[in-house]
């Protein structure tokens, strides 16, 4: 092994060996005991982030351990086509690049283009993730749009038509203006801002007033360009302020249309003016108020949110309203919506129609690709009904056949799924699954996998002209089949029958309604076993938090606190950071801000910190918490881990081989530590297994970073040594058997989460190993618990022993006495089994602890010592004879500065804690952490003040 622990030498060496043996494929599937996790498909446009770093950090610690537990296991990885993503990037690269856009193309060739473009760049991810040591089946790699992934899509689709589950109608979605398409919920972003808030006279018709006598009422909008599409003012019927005028008329401003006054809890008592103006085609709410009280919808904005020449009129079913007739104002027509919106408050104004601006805070949704405000639109989308599909996975979730951890997430999955409402699955983009609806030319639909198929099924002659639907699928309509259509479906097929229904979803809690919803609901309509019973997509969902920055804040690029995964793993200067950050910012102000803040927090960029540190940290903080805070404390604290492994693995090879006649063979001549160290490992193992199987990655991780840190280089590697460096060859034997046994074991135990540094030392510990029939440590067993191999009473003796140590060792800091200076120390003993125990190790105690005398004694603490102090070891005392070894003025002055500085410190936390400001803003972990530091430097002051008072009584 290398003198130094440099993880960019072993781990793409090792990546390519692991894939040249074909270890990632299942080993055994001739046994009936798969395991199998799909891998929620990232997006082909995208490149790795944190967010997908924790996720498949988790899943490849879940596939390893089963691996290694000898099941027939399968990571199923593939990417998603990304309908929007991918048409954009593409669309602005032969812009840029051809001076074209796609209609200068046309569908097929520019079809043709983003195919180009994803043979050339679409797998950028999934280079990446390979950099994350992920152990998923490469050969078995499936995209969304493969030609068997795109068959599954289409019987999907025919099969929930054929079967009335699948609609076309018209009804309000998100719209984004600037794509020209419907976007999912997912899809947008909701930012505060502010903004106004408006209030407009509506006049009442004929001789109606209020009870206040006034001939008018105030409506308030935050969108008085929707107006024009009013069909109805709301109050609620417990206003008594407007009971009277329910019922009766107002007169739509500008239009002079009369629209309804109707009673409807929607309209707030205590918010506005508790009148509110309805515009169902307009806005979501109004919507529902509108299909309940049937009202009609009229669509006053085209498809690029512009002012209609001629609005849209429909009934509340979506049918088109002839009866009703409705001119907008040649001046709005073609006007921008926000155009739209000056204009009109100009008219209102002129009109003394405008009571009132006032501020307000605005929630505003954007579409996440675009950049674009959405516009909620009506529109003719196609439509799954998902209440009949509902049912059923509900109870498959309360009869436990799925189960979520944490069990809290249940409650979110039942609440959308109780109040669910159909699916929009329609987009008016051109790359994806495309419609397989074919139309004849009086609108009636056929809907089949190609167009020969549908005049067969529906037995049309060729003189019928069918042209099929323009719109393609939703991504998370094929997302949706991932887990049955990866792996062959609709055929019947063998690796079907093995590896579904899954065993483990993981995934994050945003997108339980999108995404895990879906593929319960639509799995277990379309997937039946040999009984015809509905099969599950997966028996659990691990849901984790989203990880955070240091301050508590969501990553984000325009926020310049973004981590790159593979930054951490190789390193980066800081002026690549720096331009990485803000190349993309058009705004130089905040360019200049994130490059300040990048400064700050990154003053000497990003050091390499290895794969495994970075998954070693990301392990350690998966716990059940929503918020995930990433510390790069962390990160440094686990790469210093893998060092420790490290070096401590290079101890046992340079001891091995500094002893010829060592045995592999298992000795019984162990001392206490070697039997302690075997009992404790075994313990760890228990605690491990159950943690993993417990989806506690967290505590897992803290078992092994325990023992392995703590208890084995720590306390065992500094034990061991007297035995190493005697002349007892059996002894030694036996202390090296035991070293090379445990790490072996820990390097088994911990390599699902730190996979190359395991692999790498494993590789050189194995030919010392006996009976080793693996090539590669990912393929031998992982260790499990064994109840025999429990030694209680070398436990309880060893844990005297440590407190021993510890008390010579806080002796020697307590009085700056030197490592290398020997002590005399007194002895009593209460418990005779205590005494027992020195007596046993009495030679390894004074050799690790470096004594020169032990006086065993008969009574208590010997009070003839000029300079001493008295130690608790359970019931046993130990005495320092510290007369000759510290200066008692020089101590005493050493305390009384120290003391001095605490003091300082404390002052200053409590000056923080007493500022107003500071505690309304900041925050609360910060809070939290300065309490902390507060707690720990009130403990270290108190120990001190009684140190101090010790010497000085002296």
């Amino acid at each position: 092994m290398e003198k130094t622990y440099n993880p960019s030498q072993i781990e793409k060496k090792t990546y390519k060996s692991w894939e040249s043996k074909n270890c990632f494929a299942p080993q055994n599937p001739e046994l009936n005991n798969s395991y199998t996790i799909v891998l929620p498909p990232p997006n082909v446009t995208g490149s790795l982030h944190m967010g997908h770093a924790f996720q498949q950090t988790i899943m490849d610690i879940l596939i390893r351990t089963s691996r290694m537990r000898g099941n027939n296991t399968l990571w199923q990885v593939g990417t998603d086509h990304a309908g929007i993503a991918t048409q954009m990037l593409v669309e602005r690269k032969v812009a840029k690049e051809e001076g074209k856009n796609k209609h200068d193309f046309g569908r097929d060739k520019f079809i043709e283009k983003i195919w180009e473009w994803k043979n050339e760049s679409g797998n950028l991810i999934l280079n990446q993730m390979k950099r994350l040591g992920l152990s998923a089946d490469w050969s078995r790699e499936k995209f969304t749009m493969d030609e068997d992934l795109s068959l599954a899509v289409t019987a999907a689709f025919e099969k929930l038509y054929d079967d009335k589950l699948i609609y076309r109608g018209k009804r309000l979605v998100n719209w984004d203006p600037k794509l020209n398409t419907a976007i999912s919920d997912l899809e947008v972003e909701n930012r505060e801002s502010q903004g106004y808030m408006w209030d407009i006279k509506y006049k009442l018709t004929g001789n109606t007033k209020t009870i206040e006598g006034l001939d008018y009422i105030i409506v308030s909008t935050t969108r008085p360009e929707t107006l024009l599409g009013d069909v109805a003012v709301a109050v609620n019927p417990n206003d008594e302020r407007y009971k009277s005028i329910i019922g009766k008329h107002v007169m739509l401003p500008i239009i002079n249309r009369e629209i309804p006054i109707i009673a409807d809890e929607h309209a707030d008592l205590e918010k506005g003016t508790g009148c509110v103006k309805i515009t169902p085609a307009h806005d979501f709410n109004d919507y529902s108020v509108g299909q309940k009280h049937q009202l009609p919808l009229i669509n006053v904005m085209t498809f690029s949110a512009k002012i209609r020449n001629k609005p849209e009129i429909f009934h509340f079913n979506g049918k088109i309203y002839n009866d009703l007739s409705i001119d907008i104002p040649s001046r709005y027509q073609g006007l921008d919506r926000f155009d739209a919106r000056k204009e009109i408050l100009s008219e209102l104004k002129d009109l003394n129609l405008l009571v009132n601006q006032k501020d307000h805070i605005l929630t505003i949704p954007y579409g996440d690709r675009s950049g674009e405000i959405i516009e909620p639109l009506l529109t003719n989308q196609w439509y799954v009904k998902t209440k009949p599909l509902a049912k059923t996975a509900i109870d498959a979730v309360k009869n436990n056949e799925i189960n979520f951890v944490p069990k809290q997430y249940e409650n979110m999955y039942f609440s959308w799924m109780n109040e669910i409402e159909d699916w929009c699955i329609s987009r008016q983009l051109w790359w994806g699954h495309r419609i397989p609806a074919w139309y004849d030319s009086t609108g009636n639909i056929y809907v089949g996998k190609d167009e020969l198929f549908v005049r067969k099924k529906y037995e049309l002659d060729n003189n019928v002209e069918l042209s099929q639907d323009h719109d393609v699928l939703d991504t998370w309509f094929s997302s949706a089949l991932w887990t049955f259509a990866s792996q062959g479906w609709p055929e019947k097929t063998k690796n079907l029958d093995l590896y579904h229904p899954t065993n483990v979803l993981v995934t994050g809690y945003d997108i339980i309604f999108f995404w895990v919803a879906r593929m319960i609901m639509m799995t277990m309509y379309l997937v039946k076993d040999e009984n015809n019973k509905p099969q599950i997509p997966f028996k659990t969902v691990y849901v984790h938090g989203l990880i955070r920055d240091e301050n508590g804040q969501k990553m984000s690029k325009s926020k310049g606190n973004v981590l790159d995964p593979i930054d951490m793993i190789d390193g980066i200067e800081l002026d690549d950071l720096v331009d990485k950050r803000t190349s993309n910012m058009m705004q130089p102000s905040l360019a200049k801000k994130i490059e300040k803040n990048t400064l700050k927090a990154f003053p000497d960029g990003i050091a390499s910190y290895g794969t495994d540190a970075l998954r070693f940290t990301l392990a350690s903080l998966a716990s059940t918490g929503r918020d995930i805070i990433w510390d790069m404390n962390r990160l440094e604290g686990y790469r210093n881990f893998c060092n420790k492994l490290w070096n401590a693995s290079r101890f046992l090879i340079l001891n091995i081989n500094k002893n010829p006649n060592y045995e592999t063979v298992e000795l019984v001549d162990l001392s206490l530590p070697d039997r302690w160290i075997k009992s404790l490992f075994n313990s760890t193992v228990k605690e491990v297994n159950n943690h993993i199987d417990n989806y506690r990655f967290d505590l897992a991780a803290q078992c092994i970073y325990e023992f392995t840190w703590n208890q084995f280089c720590d306390w065992y590697l500094e034990l061991s040594k007297p035995t190493l460096n005697s002349n007892n060859e059996n002894k030694k034997n036996a202390t090296l058997c035991t070293l090379l046994q445990t790490l072996d074991g820990i390097l088994r135990l911990s390599h699902p989460f730190i996979p190359f540094i395991t692999e790498e030392i494993w590789s050189n510990i194995k030919k010392f190993l006996p009976n080793s029939q693996t090539s590669t440590i990912m393929l031998s067993k992982y260790p499990k618990f064994d109840p025999s191999l429990n030694d209680v009473s070398a436990t309880k003796e060893m844990e005297w022993v440590k407190s021993f140590v510890q008390v010579t060792r806080n002796i020697r800091n307590e009085y700056k006495i030197s490592p290398n200076t020997k002590l005399n120390v007194f002895l009593y003993f209460d418990d005779n089994s205590e005494k027992n125990v020195f007596i046993k190790n009495e030679l390894l105690l004074k050799t690790i602890s470096n004594l020169d005398m032990v006086t065993i004694q008969e009574n208590k603490s010997n009070s003839s010592v000029k300079l001493s102090s008295t130690y608790l070891i359970n019931t046993s005392e130990l005495t320092i004879d510290a007369s000759s070894l510290i200066n008692k003025d020089e101590e005493i002055s050493r305390l009384t500065k120290e003391i001095s500085k605490l003091l300082e410190e404390i002052s200053r936390v409590d000056k923080k804690l007493s500022n107003k400001a500071f505690v309304d803003k900041a925050p609360e972990h910060v809070i939290n952490k300065e309490e902390k530091k507060k707690k720990e430097f009130t403990s270290q002051l108190n120990k001190l003040r009684e140190k101090k008072l010790i010497l000085e009584k002296l």
